[in-house]
């Protein structure tokens, strides 16, 4: 069974008040992670310099557009 499966089954379980509280904080959970992406992009945003940004897109090119052939 899969953990998914199992916490399904668990919450099955559950009176129609805590399914209540448990779909509360699982709507909580998933807010709070979108917020903590949109965070992190915002610190993380606009960090490079041009020349920065140009040597890394020159770095990608050439170390990620190869393919084996031999693969």
């Amino acid at each position: 069974m899969s953990r998914l499966e199992e916490i399904v089954e668990e919450l099955r379980a559950l009176s129609a008040n805590k399914l209540e509280r448990a779909a509360d904080f699982i709507h909580r959970l998933r807010i709070a992670g979108g917020q903590e992406d949109r965070n992190l992009l915002g610190r993380t945003a606009s960090r490079l310099t041009a020349e920065e940004a140009a040597e890394l897109e020159e770095i990608i090119e050439a170390g990620c557009e190869r393919v084996d052939e031999r693969e």
